[in-house]
Parts: structure tokens; C-alpha cells; sequence
């Protein structure tokens, strides 16, 4: 419940993913009110009814295109209700050596893994100031704690969101505002479909969702899904650059 016996409310940015989904569910479960926000409004339609199902509580659907970013002030505008909490979970993958050469393919996977997530959590974090509450959750990636070869236009994104929600967290630290940054790691989802994924590194989309909600109900700033990813890119960090070039990760 919120501050004035209302029921709290979450929108999903990236409604129609494997981890938006199973977050969703995961703060319905608490009786959360849930907003979906989707590009494909057909997918994000059977998970919305789904949620509501197996709930009971109310689930909205918002058309959202984090490519469009004309458009982010009238979506926020257009909303029932400002959010109490707002996760984005949107992301793309792409093909890196695609986007070695096409410099539109790398566009995409930089605009959409960072640019739309961090202007359009931007917006919402002022309008979460003016409220003086509110949480914003990004779902980031271990890719972003060190560029690799083999995915460096994706970790590049992803460094850069993580950075964005670093320093919002940094200038909002004394304002109500939450800012969380959550890291899965390799997760089975239809992103990784037909990848080869280590087991002991490797989360469900359920995992991720209940990771999410514990995030916000406790206090860390910065979540790995799984313990291990830490430690694992902190030896990753830590690694000399001479060596780092010879290691092609």
C-alpha cells in the first residue's frame, strides 16, 4: 500500500520479455496494480491477462516505443497514474559482428539498450522528485562491467546505462528516490535461445523477477542476480590490459 492507503503500482517497461513478465507476476503476487508497457501489444496482451489470472489484481497495457523518444512525455502524460515504482527491462542483444560494419545495426543496440531506457527513466525520475517517492529499477548486464570482444557494442550500451543510473542514483541519493540497478547475468530467455549457457551462471526469468522485488524491499543499490557474477567480473576487472587483449573474451 502507499502513503495514502492506495495500492501500489509498477510499470513494467519491456512488458512483453521473458524478465518483465516474471517480474510483473512477482509484484502481482504482492498485490501490486501492474502497468505493462509494449511495443507489441498483442504479446504483452496474453502476459497482462495471464498476471491478471493467476492475481486477481488489475493489469494495464501501454503502448510504448523506446525507439520513439519524441514521444516519452506524452506516454508518462497519458498514464492513470504515476507509478510508484517504474522498471525498465528492455533489451537487445544484437549481432556484434553485424554491428562491426553496419552502422545502423549498432545504432539499434546502443539506442535501445541505452538511450530509450535512460531518457525515459530520466522523465519519470522528475517526476518522482516532484512527488518526493518513488523507485526506478534498471535491469543492466554484466557486459557493461568490462568491454569484450565479442560484445563490446552491447557492453558498450549497457556500461552507459549502467553509468546513467549510477549518477541519478548519486544526485537523487537525498531526494526520496530510489534508484536500483539490477545485473542477471546470462539468463534463459528467448534473447539466449540456442546459446551454449554455463548452468552455475545462468538464471530463470522467475529468479530475475523475485531478485527484482527483493531489491526494492531491501537496501542494495546494485544487485548480481546471482552471487557469483560478481566475483566473477571482479577477477574480470582486474585482469591486466596486455593480457586482457590476448584473453579475446
Amino acid at each position: 500500500m502507499t502513503g495514502d492507503g492506495t495500492t501500489a503500482s509498477l510499470l513494467v517497461i519491456g512488458g512483453t520479455s521473458d524478465i518483465g513478465r516474471a517480474a510483473a507476476l512477482a509484484y502481482a503476487q504482492t498485490g501490486r496494480r501492474i502497468m505493462l508497457a509494449a511495443r507489441d501489444a498483442e504479446t504483452a496482451r496474453r502476459n497482462a491477462d495471464d498476471i491478471a489470472a493467476r492475481t486477481g489484481v488489475p493489469v494495464s497495457l501501454h503502448a510504448l516505443d523506446l525507439l520513439d523518444t519524441d514521444r516519452f512525455e506524452a506516454f508518462v502524460d497519458d498514464l492513470p497514474m504515476l507509478p510508484d515504482t517504474v522498471l525498465c527491462v528492455v533489451g537487445e542483444l544484437g549481432e556484434q559482428r553485424r554491428a562491426e560494419s553496419d552502422i545502423g545495426h549498432a545504432q539499434r543496440i546502443m539506442r535501445v539498450n541505452f538511450e530509450g531506457p535512460a531518457l525515459i527513466l530520466g522523465i519519470f525520475a522528475e517526476r518522482f522528485v516532484a512527488r518526493g517517492t518513488g523507485t526506478l529499477i534498471g535491469v543492466g548486464s554484466v557486459a557493461g562491467d568490462r568491454g569484450r570482444a565479442s560484445n563490446y557494442v552491447y557492453g558498450a550500451a549497457k556500461a552507459g546505462f549502467s553509468a546513467f543510473l549510477s549518477g541519478l542514483r548519486n544526485r537523487l541519493s537525498a531526494s526520496g528516490v530510489r534508484v536500483i540497478t539490477v545485473k542477471p547475468g546470462f539468463v534463459r530467455t528467448r534473447m539466449t535461445e540456442g546459446m551454449k549457457l554455463p548452468p552455475v551462471l545462468t538464471a530463470e526469468p522467475e529468479e530475475v523477477g523475485h531478485a527484482i522485488l527483493e531489491a526494492e524491499r531491501g537496501g542494495s543499490d546494485v544487485v548480481y542476480v546471482r552471487r557469483v557474477w560478481r566475483g566473477v567480473m571482479t577477477v574480470i576487472r582486474m585482469i591486466p590490459e596486455p593480457l586482457f587483449k590476448r584473453l579475446k573474451l
